[in-house]
């Protein structure tokens, strides 16, 4: 057995950004495997085992290309459980929208298209693959990520997951006019405090703005707000901490996530930083407001 390695599986929808993710493994020194047949990894497994070669991270890529993974993923990972081996199961999704309009920018073809509308393929493909994002480790919505967004997330996840075991928190703010992020664990509304679209000379700013920070933050509301749920986080992340959550994300929403919402998230980022490991902050929505 491959000692002191844990093996990350990426799986997912089609155009969900796996290739992305399996290229950003391979240059933080992942041996990589792309489209690897699942009935084919207990063999590669032993192989790599038998080879007593260095490897402290193994990714692979496998998913609906091969036509047997749907029918026989279950069954392969429960049987190289029973032996031992430790696997972190990453599930990469996306919109519809953003998956369509991703197939129309590279004019791919979708690995079940055939017969079929995208649209149907898409639909197909994500019923298929409902019982694996049922029991993935973590699964990520990658609509609104760009390339570097995406990196960055799936960095932080996998090589807390698999080196240290210790909890990072991610600070994201968003509008949700473009969606909840599927990938919060906790989702705080802010809607209710006083909104600087309304003002005209702060509409054109957003909330890493001065002049948009104070509006907000000397709000009697905001105030309250923030002392009772920075106290909250305080006290549910030892929590998380013991019971060996890696990953958390915390996102705070308002309309459209370009004023209320960033402030807020700064806030957050600010108390949190000194009380974790790793911490980073995110405002996916800034620029479409």
């Amino acid at each position: 057995m491959l000692q002191g390695t844990k093996v990350v599986i990426i799986s997912g929808l089609s155009g969900s950004g796996k290739s992305t993710a399996i290229k950003t493994l391979e240059d933080v020194g992942f041996f990589c495997v792309d489209n690897l047949p699942v009935l084919l990894l207990p063999k590669f497994l032993e192989l790599r085992a038998e080879s007593h070669s260095e490897i402290s991270k193994l990714a692979l890529v496998m998913d609906i290309r091969e036509k047997d993974f749907v029918s026989s993923y279950s069954e392969v990972l429960e049987t190289l459980g029973k032996r031992g081996y430790q696997f972190e199961i990453l599930f990469l999704e996306a919109s519809d929208e953003s998956l369509l309009r991703r197939y129309s920018e590279t004019r791919m073809q979708h690995p079940l298209g055939k017969g079929q509308r995208l649209s149907e393929a898409i639909r197909n493909e994500r019923q298929q693959l409902e019982g694996l994002k049922q029991i993935a480790d973590k699964v990520i919505d990658t609509s609104h990520y760009n390339v570097h967004e995406l990196k960055a997330v799936i960095l932080g996840h996998v090589l807390k997951a698999v080196q240290t075991g210790l909890l990072e928190v991610h600070v994201l703010s968003f509008g949700f006019k473009y969606g909840i992020p599927h990938e919060a664990d906790l989702i705080i509304d802010v809607r209710f405090l006083p909104n600087p679209y309304f003002v005209s000379e702060l509409r054109g700013l957003d909330g890493t703005a001065s002049e948009v920070r104070e509006f907000v933050e000397k709000g009697k509301e905001t105030q309250v707000f923030l002392e009772k749920y920075l106290d909250l986080l305080d006290y549910l992340i030892p929590l998380y901490e013991k019971e060996g959550k890696s990953y958390l994300t915390a996102a705070v929403g308002c309309t459209g996530g370009r004023h209320r919402s960033v402030v807020i998230a700064g806030k957050i980022y600010e108390h949190v930083k000194d009380k974790v490991d790793r911490i980073n902050l995110m405002h996916r929505d800034i620029e479409l407001s």
